[in-house]
C-alpha cells in the first residue's frame, strides 16, 4: 500500500464544493482564498488530486446517484427491486429498469451536479497553476506542464462520460468569477467528442506512463484507454466508426507502450487478481479510483449498494448495505457451471456465518429467525407467489455481487480452515479501466470492420481473456472458433466478463439492442431513451441549455 500512501498522504481535506447548478459558480477550496493556496509543491499536489476523491462519487457505484447507476440500472443485468418494504424509493429504481424516466429525475440532476462538479475541481487548479510562477509555486517547468495535462485528461474523462449519459452538454473549460455566473451554451455529442479526442491527443504525450507511482492518477495508459472507449463508440456518438482508430489506441496498450500499474502491463493470470483488496498490484489495472482506508480512512463506496443487511456475517468485515442492487433473473444462469466467474463474481444460496463456516446467516426482514438463502428469482417465494417484476422482491429475492472482496476484519473459518483478520481490510480499489477491456474493444473492433465476422486474432484476443475462468480440463471444449464467436455471443461474453463494471449500457446502445431488446420483465422502450434527458432543473438554471430529442 505504499503508494496509496503516497498518493494520500499529500491531499489536503480541502471540502470546496460546486454550485448545484450548471452556472458553475464554483467557490474556491474551503476558508482558503486562491491567492493564499498554491505556494508550495503540496498544495499544487493538493489541488491535482482533489477531484479523484470526487470521482469516487459518481463514477463508482458510490451510494450517490452519478453515472455508474444509469450506465447500469437501465440495462439487462441488474436491478433495485422492491423488496418487501425497502427499496421503493418513490420508483426511481422502477423508471431507470423500465426506461420510464422524466426530466424531472433527482437522481439525473444529482448525476449532471457530481461530474460538473468534478469540472470545477479541474478547471480551478487549470486556471490557478497555469497562471502562476513556478518559483512562487515551488515546482519545476516540467512539473506544471505534466499537472496541467494530467488534470485536462481528467476534465475530458468527465465530459466524456456526461457525452455518454446525456448526448449533448455544455462544455466549460474556465472557473467562473465569484458573483458572476456562467451561463453556457448546448454543445452538439458530435462537437463534444472534437472536444474530449482533442483535449486527449494534445496531452497524451504530456503526462508519465503508468506506473506505480501513478496508481490511480491520469497516465499515457488511462488516455490511451479513454481514447479506445471514445473510439469504440464514435459510430453512436458521432455518426462515424473509427475501428482503426480504436484498434491502434488498443495496441498502445496490449504492446506495453503505455507503461504498467506493476512493470510491464498484462493481463493477470487469473479472475481474481483484479479484484481483491490488494488489487493495486494487478499487471492489467489501467486507472482506477485507488482506496486507502489504513492510512487515509478513504473506504470504497458501494457496499451500500450490493451488501445486504446482514452481509457483515457473511464475509467476517465490518460493513452492511441497504440490501439493494440485484442480478435480474436470467444473466446467473449465463454462466456455465464450469465457469469460475460464477462462483467467484456471483453469490447465490444458503449464507453461512464467517465466524465458523457453518452457522447459517439469518434473515432480517421476511427470514427473520430463518436461514438467508439467495436465490435466483425475483418473488415473493414466501407466500407461494410466482409473479415475479420489480415490485415483488423479498430480502433474499436476487442473485448477488461477489465480484469486489474486502477481505475480513475478524478471524473466521473459510472452507475448514481458520483465518486471521486481514490486514488490507477495505481498500479494495474500484477498477475504472483495466486490459481485459482492452483486449474486448479490440476484438469487438477487429470482428465489425470484418462484416460483423470473427478474425482469428478476435478469436485469440477474447480466448486469452477467458480461458482464466476455466480449468485446464474444461477449456478444452469451452474455445471460441471463428464460428461460435458471433457478435451476439460477444455481446454476451462481455455481459459475463464486465457485469457491475459499468459498461452494459454502452454496450447494448452499439449492438441496437438497448430499447429494442426485451429482459425478464422489461419491454422495448422508445429510441430516443438511448440518452437521458438534460435535468429540468438546470434547463430552469440555465435557459441556454436545450433538451434532447423525445423529451419534452
Amino acid at each position: 500500500m505504499k503508494n496509496k500512501s503516497i498518493l494520500y498522504s499529500s491531499l489536503l481535506l480541502l471540502l470546496g464544493t460546486m454550485s448545484a447548478c450548471t452556472k458553475l459558480d464554483e467557490n474556491s477550496y474551503d476558508q482558503i482564498p486562491a491567492d493564499k493556496f498554491y505556494t508550495s509543491r503540496i498544495e499544487v499536489q493538493s489541488a491535482v488530486l482533489r477531484p479523484y476523491t470526487h470521482a469516487n462519487a459518481w463514477v463508482t457505484p458510490s451510494g450517490q446517484d452519478g453515472w455508474w447507476r444509469p450506465a447500469e440500472l437501465s440495462a439487462d443485468q441488474l436491478a433495485w427491486p422492491t423488496k418487501g418494504p425497502h427499496g421503493e424509493d418513490s420508483g426511481k429504481w422502477k423508471r431507470l429498469h423500465y426506461h420510464t424516466w422524466t426530466v424531472d429525475e433527482d437522481g439525473l440532476n444529482n448525476a449532471w451536479k457530481l461530474m460538473y462538479g468534478g469540472i470545477g475541481y479541474c478547471n480551478d487548479p487549470i486556471a490557478n497553476i497555469g497562471s502562476r510562477d513556478i518559483a512562487a509555486m515551488g515546482i519545476t517547468q516540467e512539473e506544471k506542464d505534466a499537472f496541467l495535462a494530467e488534470l485536462k485528461l481528467l476534465r475530458a474523462f468527465h465530459y466524456l462520460k456526461l457525452m455518454d449519459l446525456f448526448g449533448n452538454i455544455p462544455i466549460v473549460t474556465e472557473p467562473a468569477e465569484p458573483g458572476n455566473p456562467i451561463y453556457p451554451t448546448t454543445t452538439n455529442r458530435k462537437e463534444v467528442f472534437a472536444f474530449v479526442e482533442k483535449e486527449i491527443l494534445d496531452n497524451i504525450e504530456k503526462v508519465p506512463v503508468l506506473s506505480k507511482s501513478m496508481l490511480g492518477r491520469m497516465s499515457q495508459a488511462s488516455a490511451y484507454a479513454m481514447l479506445v472507449e471514445l473510439y469504440l463508440n464514435a459510430e453512436v456518438w458521432t455518426g462515424t466508426a473509427r475501428w482503426d482508430d480504436c484498434i491502434a489506441a488498443a495496441d498502445k496498450l496490449i504492446t506495453g507502450q503505455a507503461g504498467g500499474q506493476n512493470g510491464a502491463m498484462m493481463l493477470d493470470p487469473n479472475i481474481t487478481d483484479q479484484f481483491k483488496n490488494t488489487n493495486d498490484l494487478s499487471k492489467e489495472v489501467i486507472f482506477s479510483i485507488a482506496y486507502d482506508f489504513v492510512r487515509a480512512n478513504f473506504e470504497p463506496s458501494w457496499t451500500g449498494e450490493f451488501y445486504h443487511f446482514a452481509q457483515r456475517e457473511i464475509y467476517g468485515g465490518g460493513r452492511t448495505g441497504n440490501d439493494g442492487i440485484v442480478l435480474i433473473p436470467g444473466p446467473y444462469s449465463t454462466y456455465e457451471a464450469e465457469d469460475h466467474r460464477r462462483s467467484e463474481w456471483l453469490l447465490i444460496g444458503p449464507q453461512l456465518k464467517f465466524s465458523d463456516g457453518k452457522t447459517p446467516v439469518e434473515g432480517t426482514v421476511e427470514y427473520a429467525g430463518q436461514p438467508l438463502v439467495f436465490v435466483d428469482n425475483i418473488r415473493k417465494n414466501k407466500t407461494g407467489s410466482t409473479v415475479s417484476n420489480m415490485s415483488e422482491g423479498e430480502e433474499n429475492s436476487g442473485v448477488r455481487f461477489n465480484k469486489y472482496k474486502l477481505g475480513n476484519s475478524v478471524a473466521g473459518i473459510v472452507n475448514g480452515t481458520a483465518v486471521l483478520p486481514d490486514p488490507n481490510y477495505n481498500n479494495t480499489d474500484w477498477n475504472v479501466y483495466r486490459l481485459t477491456w482492452i483486449y474486448f474493444a479490440k476484438a469487438e473492433a477487429l470482428m465489425r470492420k470484418s462484416g460483423n465476422a470473427a478474425t482469428a486474432e478476435a478469436v485469440t484476443l477474447i480466448n486469452d481473456c477467458k480461458k482464466r475462468a476455466y480449468s485446464e480440463a474444461d477449456w478444452a471444449t469451452k474455445a471460441y472458433t471463428t464460428a461460435t464467436l458471433t457478435m451476439d455471443e460477444l455481446l454476451a461474453e462481455r455481459g459475463r466478463e464486465f457485469i457491475f463494471e459499468g459498461f452494459r449500457r454502452d454496450d447494448m446502445i452499439r449492438f441496437g439492442k438497448f430499447t429494442t431488446g426485451s429482459w425478464w420483465d422489461h419491454v422495448p422502450s422508445q429510441a430516443s431513451r438511448s440518452l437521458y434527458p438534460i435535468p429540468q432543473v438546470q434547463r430552469d438554471l440555465n435557459p441556454k441549455l436545450t433538451q434532447n430529442p423525445g423529451y419534452n
